[in-house]
């Protein structure tokens, strides 16, 4: 019969493998900084030029697959949860998207 102490190594390389703990961490970090966020000191507003930083931030943490990451930024910049359209982000910016590989 296995120990506590294997089930506990066995469960937490399982959940690893998964992404599970990772996530876990991540979503108790980003509920540890809501709760520590004073919210009686405001942020200041969203300004149209952070609005975009910021997402082509989180569009670069979710390419890369950082989504717990991203979800952290989304949490305390106060950034849309619906990402902005691509295709705003390409016009309000001036750029180009080549055809192949939807890269910009």
């Amino acid at each position: 019969m296995a120990t506590v102490a294997e089930l506990k190594a066995v469960l937490k390389d399982t959940l690893e493998k998964k992404g599970v703990l990772g996530h876990l961490k991540a979503r108790i970090r980003a509920e540890v900084f809501k709760a520590l966020d004073d919210e009686r000191e405001p942020r200041p507003p969203l300004s149209h030029e952070n609005l975009l930083i910021n997402e082509l931030i989180r569009e670069y943490l979710e390419f890369n697959k950082y989504k717990y990451t991203s979800s952290v930024l989304v949490a305390e910049s106060g950034q849309p949860v619906v990402p902005l359209d691509r295709q705003f982000l390409i016009h309000e910016l001036n750029l180009f998207e080549e055809p192949k590989g939807n890269t910009v």
